[in-house]
C-alpha cells in the first residue's frame, strides 16, 4: 500500500489537472480523481504491474466521467458566469473557458486527442463509440472553437 501512497503523492496534482480538463471544474475533477483512486486502491498491486499505471488511472477517470454524463445527458447551467475561476491556476484560462463551453463528448474527444495524444481508434475504444463518431465530434468541436475565434477577431 506504500507504493499506492507514493503514486498518489507523486502524480495526484497531474491527475487533478487531467480531471479538470475532462470535467471543466475543480470540484468534479477532485471527485473523478478520488473515485478512480478509490476503485483502484484495492487492486493497486495489479495496476502497478501494468505498463502504464497512470494511464490506467486516467482511463478509469475517463470512463467514470463518461458514465456521469451519459446519466445526466445535459450541461450544468449557472445563473451568472464568474469573472474568473479556479481553472486559471492550470494554464491558459481562455482555452479552458472555451473547452468548458463545448458539449461533454466533444470536450472529451479533444482532451483525449490533443492532451493525451491518443489515436482516433484509441479514443473510440475509451469512449465506447465508433471511430467515425470520434472524428465527427472532433470536427464539430474544432469548428465551434474556430467560429468563436473568428467572431472575436471581427470585433
Amino acid at each position: 500500500m506504500e507504493d499506492f501512497d507514493e503514486f498518489v503523492r507523486a502524480r495526484g496534482d497531474a491527475l487533478l489537472r487531467y480531471g479538470y480538463v475532462l470535467s471543466g471544474n475543480s470540484e468534479d475533477a477532485a471527485d473523478l480523481v478520488q473515485e478512480a483512486l478509490a476503485r483502484l486502491g484495492d487492486a493497486w498491486t495489479r495496476v502497478r504491474n501494468k505498463d502504464d499505471p497512470e494511464g490506467y488511472v486516467r482511463t478509469t477517470m475517463v470512463r467514470l466521467h463518461i458514465r456521469s454524463w451519459r446519466r445526466r445527458r445535459r450541461e450544468s447551467l449557472v445563473a451568472t458566469v464568474p469573472d474568473h475561476g479556479a481553472h486559471d491556476r492550470y494554464g491558459d484560462a481562455d482555452l479552458w473557458a472555451e473547452l468548458q463551453r463545448l458539449p461533454r463528448r466533444q470536450r472529451a474527444v479533444l482532451v483525449l486527442r490533443y492532451y493525451e495524444d491518443l489515436s482516433d481508434q484509441e479514443i473510440a475504444d475509451v469512449l465506447g463509440v465508433s471511430r467515425g463518431t470520434v472524428r465527427s465530434q472532433a470536427a464539430r468541436a474544432l469548428d465551434k472553437l474556430r467560429i468563436k475565434r473568428v467572431l472575436q477577431e471581427a470585433r
